[in-house]
């Protein structure tokens, strides 16, 4: 297992991260859509991931209604100390009308319940779920700040806003002096390259440490999912994040042919591809039985060759759009000469 910097901090965090939201009892909010763990499989994963070398575990407020905060607390005991926890802030288990977003009252509330929940008194990164249009940038950015100052938390970091919100954020803290946002958290798969074109640059431009949610499209890319027979599973009941399913099982035949040549399973080179990529800093897999988390830790172990990632690479090109397909001028270029090639 390979550890980097956390953005620009001095933290250092595992190439992959647990994903816990399938840590739910049967019958949970979560379990009719993804699956449930129980209390004994998750704490197996957890027992597993560590002894892989990941160090740093991510779940949510909201994930199973904060059972999956409970099950990582209890799956962690003393074993907290050792480890980095990730939980998110901004959804909400009730529907109040102070309950949802990232004001001050509802941070405050929210930051309570997940210690409580996890079994600890701090949280290493506290990550905002979603962009609140509603709050005021400054009165998030403030209340994340006083949670840091209190020790309650570590760091703190974004998820799915989109490039422009996150330069938002990152100036605003500069301008207020508050703590800044280190990680941002997105979706990024070989069939879901968008952030490529805004989230990703913007990132790398500011220093964000990234973690990247969904690797497999939610098992499209798992080897189960063919022209022939589309497998049972998440999909099969929520058919998210969108894709576009002829690019895709191309994309799938492959990673079928380069798992083949290297004895790898389809979702491990899928992986593979990302720990590979510029600007990555965690992946985090996640999974609903032992044998599918035992798979993706091997993913660490993959070596792609410049030829096989430039296969994937080309299979699974984004269509060009403005304005990145407008020609990148530098000085002494002249036009005709760049048209002209």
């Amino acid at each position: 297992m390979k550890y980097k910097q956390l953005g620009q901090t001095g933290l250092y965090v595992s190439e992959l991260t647990l994903g816990t939201m399938t840590f739910d009892t049967e019958g949970g909010s979560y379990a009719g859509l993804i699956g449930a763990t129980g209390q004994d499989l998750a704490t197996r994963m957890v027992d597993l991931s560590i002894e892989a070398g990941i160090n740093i575990f991510d779940t949510a407020n909201v994930y199973s209604s904060g059972v999956s905060e409970e099950m990582l607390g209890k799956a962690l005991g003393a074993r907290r100390q050792d480890v980095l926890i990730a939980t998110k802030v901004y959804n909400t288990m009730t529907t109040g009308p102070n309950d949802l977003g990232t004001s001050r009252l509802a941070i405050m509330r929210e930051v309570e319940a997940s210690l409580k929940r996890l079994g600890t008194d701090y949280i290493d990164l506290y990550q905002v779920h979603n962009f609140d249009i509603t709050t005021p940038l400054e009165e998030t950015l403030r209340a994340l700040d006083d949670l840091v100052r209190q020790g309650k938390v570590r760091y703190i970091g974004l998820s799915n806003f989109a490039g422009w919100q996150i330069a938002k954020a990152d100036g605003m803290a500069r301008l207020l002096g508050t703590e800044r946002f280190c990680s941002a958290q997105s979706y990024y798969s070989l069939v879901g390259r968008e952030l490529e074109r805004e989230i990703l640059p913007a990132a790398m431009d500011l220093g964000l440490g990234t973690f990247i949610w969904s690797p497999l499209a939610s098992g499209f890319l798992s080897g189960k999912y063919t022209r022939d027979s589309e497998a049972s599973g998440r999909r099969a009941n929520f058919d998210y994040p969108p894709i576009d399913k002829d690019q895709g099982f191309d994309i799938v035949d492959v990673l079928t042919d380069i798992a083949e040549t290297k004895a790898a399973s389809v979702a491990q080179i899928a992986l593979a591809w990302l720990l590979h990529k510029p600007g990555v800093t965690s992946v985090i897999v996640g999974a609903r039985k032992e044998a599918q988390l035992v798979d993706n830790l091997g993913a660490a172990n993959i070596a792609l060759s410049e030829e096989e990632m430039a296969r994937l690479d080309t299979v699974s090109a984004l269509k060009p759009e403005y304005p990145g397909y407008l020609p990148t001028w530098r000085r002494g270029d002249t036009l005709f000469g760049m048209l002209d090639g």
